[in-house]
């Protein structure tokens, strides 16, 4: 990543917003959406690949298709919070093929864990494994029933557009 970043205009963001959606996209496809000619496009991505706006490219799969497709969220305390057993929490877990994010929070608890699996027994499996980590003293699970909605990227705003609705307004404020 580089460190002289200049600011996003509005054709970086417009190329970010369409790589999000369809990271398929050729070169030359992205460059009459952006309004350039291909070799300006390529280098506009490239320079957002190396200033790190970019992180990866990917395909989004279907977890039932695979014998993913339970979700569950569980909350993780640890017995003490020091530098050492928060390291070696992290590194065990990221072992864990199940756990799909794992996110130290603030709060109650220490870490949330989302996890996918089959059906509950691997579950049961995997709660096995995670209650035997290093320091782990308690553990809440959230089963999901139903995803209401899926992460569909970062939200981007284009500065050419008007201001935002009333209804994503109200989305966006403080409870």
């Amino acid at each position: 990543m580089s460190d002289k970043s200049r600011p996003l205009d509005r054709i970086d963001l417009t190329i970010l917003d369409t790589l999000q959606k369809d990271g398929r996209i050729s070169n030359v496809e992205l460059a009459k959406k952006v309004n350039l000619s291909a070799s300006p496009c390529l280098e506009r991505v490239k320079r957002l690949e190396n200033e790190g706006y970019i992180e990866r490219y990917g395909a989004f799969l279907s977890a039932a298709m695979l014998k993913y497709g339970m979700t569950a969220f569980i909350q993780v305390t640890l017995d003490r919070t020091t530098a050492d057993v928060f390291n070696h929490f992290r590194d065990e877990v990221v072992k864990i093929k199940e756990v799909a994010e794992c996110h130290m929070v603030a709060g109650g608890f220490d870490y949330l864990l989302k996890l996918r699996f089959e059906n509950m027994a691997a579950y049961r499996e995997v709660l096995g494994i995670i209650v035997e980590l290093p320091a782990v003293s308690q553990t809440h699970t959230y089963v999901v029933m139903e995803e209401v909605k899926k992460d569909a990227g970062i939200p981007i705003t284009l500065r050419t557009q008007q201001k935002p609705s009333k209804a994503s307004v109200l989305s966006r404020a403080p409870i």
